[in-house]
């Protein structure tokens, strides 16, 4: 009877610090620490967030092989590269993913629109070809933005970094609704980064074989 109460009265502290432990870990999944404490282009839209993520992959493709996936996602365009299932579940998208790039939409600039479907659209507020696309909004209290940057690493690689800084209210309804996001919004964007990772080096594994083709 001891142990059982000992165990029931341990539980809660215990789930709490495990839980800690995978909230610090799919906060910052993929990025180094120099990455997770560096400024980024749009971190000026959010000026005090109260959530903030930053997840990053290592892409075997050079920079121009990566940035065409980024400026042509969107509902009715590339798509997300994320759970097409999952997405077209919640309306976000009524398609799959594209495969190949796109040239109707690589013009995007600030002012555009990425549509989502049911969504909201995402409002373009900066592009650096082949460095960083930021997105972002207001509504009320709550500011937001989603920003990737694109880094060389080495000739023939490239460091993807996303990151999500929110300011919401700070309401119990607020603090029960990103508990319940932050997870969701780290398998998806996990999977995202993924899916342009697999994308872009297909991509540049065909312009090499290109390449040995005609030498």
């Amino acid at each position: 009877m001891i142990t059982v109460v000992f165990v029931i009265a341990l539980a809660p502290p215990a789930a709490l610090v495990l839980w800690l432990l995978a909230r610090d870990w799919f906060l910052e999944w993929g990025a180094r620490d120099l990455e997770v404490l560096a400024a980024m282009a749009g971190d000026d839209l959010v000026d005090e967030p109260t959530y903030e993520s930053t997840l990053a992959v290592t892409i075997d493709a050079p920079r121009s092989d990566v940035w065409p996936w980024l400026v042509q996602m969107g509902y009715r365009r590339g798509g997300l590269y994320s759970y097409d299932w999952l997405d077209r579940l919640f309306g976000y998208l009524d398609g799959p993913s594209a495969e190949e790039i796109l040239p109707e939409f690589q013009g995007l600039k600030p002012g555009d629109l990425i549509p989502l479907g049911r969504g909201p659209a995402f409002p373009v507020v900066k592009v650096e070809p082949l460095r960083a696309l930021v997105m972002g909004g207001t509504a009320g209290t709550f500011q937001w933005s989603w920003q990737f940057e694109l880094h060389r690493h080495g000739r023939e690689r490239t460091r993807l970094i996303s990151r999500n800084r929110a300011t919401v209210p700070r309401t119990i309804g607020s603090a029960v609704f990103m508990t319940l996001l932050e997870p969701a919004a780290f398998v998806m964007t996990r999977k995202m980064l993924l899916g342009i990772k697999r994308r872009a080096e297909s991509l540049a594994q065909r312009r090499r074989d290109v390449g040995h083709a005609a030498a």
